[in-house]
């Protein structure tokens, strides 16, 4: 079983690689054909689906199997969750700043 900063890892491995990123971009215009993909970015079929494996996993892509073909698109749920976690690792939790002052302190 992962543990909260593995999945949370996943998520952020989605979004370190220009042909993701590219990828991403043409999934905002809905959902697309893996040959439709493959047409339009200079990677093979085992470089796409390398990292559509990783962008399934992070639960922002999702897929669907058509005939021979995967079928890809946003998934609404994973890009919401990830929007949620850039701002919650990001935004300081001062509820628990002071929870222990000796953490704040550096000893000599």
């Amino acid at each position: 079983m992962l543990n909260i900063y593995e999945n949370q890892a996943k998520v952020f491995k989605a979004f370190c690689d220009e042909n993701r990123l590219k990828i991403l971009e043409m999934l905002r215009g809905g959902e697309k054909c893996a040959c439709v993909l493959l047409e339009q970015l200079e990677l093979g079929q085992s470089g796409l689906s390398y990292h559509m494996k990783i962008l399934v996993d992070s639960g922002i892509v999702q897929s669907r199997q058509d005939g021979k073909w995967t079928h890809y698109k946003i998934n609404t749920e994973g890009s919401l969750y990830a929007e949620g976690l850039l701002k919650k690792l990001t935004t300081p939790n001062f509820e628990n700043i002071y929870s222990n002052d000796n953490d704040n302190i550096c000893s000599d």
